[in-house]
């Protein structure tokens, strides 16, 4: 199995996240092909559907992209890919105390990623930069909930 995980970050929360992520991954089953990607470096025309994606995406300013995920984003709504076959899991981060936006940069890479046909599996991750636990603690359990539920391993099969 190969899982991308894709990150948009503004200040690198993201980016330690998913390679937090990444590393628990490896953990689980040697066998699972794991590759973190920051959003900027990922061609829209090279997208792996066949791979399970993890999206971890920060909120910038008013409910914006991060700065990392703008190209990637433009890319998609350039060249609308056809994405159906994609199975995608999202981790959003934000700040609760911005109630209109929270999360808002994941929402934004969700819902074009749905409406290019892709399908999103497992809970609605998300971080509050207001909360008290630190942003890889959260994803980590998130995790352990897609683990359960979409990343079984080969022996657990």
């Amino acid at each position: 199995m190969r899982v991308v995980i894709l990150f948009g970050t503004e200040s690198g929360t993201a980016e330690f996240v998913a390679n937090d992520l990444s590393d628990a991954i490896a953990g689980f089953d040697d066998t699972i092909e794991v590759d973190v990607v920051d959003m900027t470096d990922q061609p829209v025309d090279t997208i792996d559907v066949a791979a399970l994606h993890l999206v971890v995406c920060s909120t910038y300013g008013d409910g914006e992209l991060p700065a990392s995920a703008r190209p990637f984003h433009a890319g998609l709504e350039r060249e609308r890919p056809n994405l159906t076959g994609l199975r995608y899991a999202m981790f959003g981060m934000g700040d609760s105390s911005y109630i209109d936006t929270y999360s808002h940069g994941s929402e934004i890479i969700d819902a074009t990623l749905t409406g290019l046909g892709a399908t999103r599996v497992g809970e609605y991750g998300r971080h509050d930069a207001s909360g008290r636990d630190a942003a890889s603690d959260v994803a980590l359990t998130w995790l352990e909930g897609l683990r359960a539920n979409v990343l079984l391993t080969a022996s657990e099969r």
